[in-house]
């Protein structure tokens, strides 16, 4: 019972410090004058995935590095089937007018990419700087994006920005998004592993799913909150940054910290599903088509679906 309070006070404090990370990063953002996508592709994405990478790194650190790989891969199935399946099951997301073309074929790039170095694993430093120069010139091409943008910022406002909000605020969000995060990560690996060895599940089952989700929570709400204001860009552009981030960075980083093993199901099945989820976009993306109540049942059902698999490979 102290583990399962553990690993529910771990996401609990996760979630808080994730949500104050995103909002003053938002904030210090808009005072830079950058674009609500830009930012959603870059500040949110990476407030966002924040829990997963020190996930990842105390995964690796604790010696449970199959924790890492399946929290990064079952979080990015879950980002596209759940985190975009609920708001549109809900409420509906209008995507027809986003503009996410060229960062979504980066995401599809990044992810062949994470599945070609997995196939040379185990993932060691070698492959994590790969990851991790991929990841640059990323940025350096949103950054170019930002610069040419800028005059954008005064047509649209970054879900969650506040024009008024006072520098020390801004700064206390930060600090509590910094300092909150370590912990919640430490404890929700600790007390997960420790569930995980009591019930017999391997710890790359527990990353694919209870930890997945949990750290897909913060991706989640932001997510929500952008449908049922109608800002369509924020929340596909916080699904494909974040997902560019638990591949090429989290992992990236992990990967420096200590040699990270892939399992052969993950070869055989689960990098596959997460391609699939991927290219499961394309109508959205390129057709203009709005993610509405239909895509959002279709999209939950196939979660369950993967979740039940996944499960049921354990018994």
């Amino acid at each position: 019972m102290l583990e399962i309070l553990g690993a529910v006070g771990g996401l609990i404090i996760l979630l808080l410090a994730g949500d104050a990370l995103v909002r003053g990063a938002v904030n210090l953002s808009l005072r830079l004058g950058i674009p609500a996508l830009i930012v959603s592709l870059t500040v949110v994405a990476f407030g966002t995935s924040a829990p997963e990478l020190l996930i990842a790194i105390q995964a690796v650190i604790d010696d449970v590095p199959g924790l890492a790989l399946g929290n990064v891969v079952g979080s990015n199935t879950a980002n596209v089937l759940l985190v975009l399946g609920i708001p549109a099951l809900f409420s509906g997301l209008p995507t027809s007018e986003s503009k996410t073309q060229k960062s979504y074929l980066q995401m599809i790039a990044a992810t062949l990419l994470f599945i070609a170095v997995s196939f040379f694993g185990p993932i060691t430093w070698v492959h994590a700087l790969v990851l991790l120069a991929g990841m640059a010139l990323i940025l350096t091409d949103q950054f170019r994006d930002a610069l040419n943008g800028r005059a954008a910022i005064a047509e649209e406002e970054p879900e969650g920005a506040d024009p008024t909000m006072p520098s020390w605020k801004i700064g206390a969000y930060l600090i509590a998004g910094l300092v909150g995060l370590p912990l919640g990560a430490s404890l929700l690996v600790e007390n997960a592993s420790a569930i995980a060895t009591r019930m017999g599940v391997s710890e790359t089952v527990i990353g694919l799913t209870l930890v997945a989700v949990g750290t897909s929570l913060p991706e989640l709400a932001t997510t929500v909150v952008a449908a049922m204001r109608k800002h369509a860009d924020v929340a596909l552009g916080n699904v494909i940054g974040s997902n560019l981030f638990n591949l090429l960075v989290i992992i990236g980083i992990a990967g420096l910290v200590g040699p990270i093993p892939v399992p052969e199901a993950f070869l055989r099945f689960d990098l596959w599903v997460m391609l699939a989820s991927s290219l499961i976009l394309i109508p959205i993306v390129f057709w203009q088509k709005d993610l509405g109540k239909r895509w959002g049942i279709a999209l939950c059902t196939l979660y369950v679906i993967y979740i039940v698999i996944v499960l049921s490979t354990e018994v």
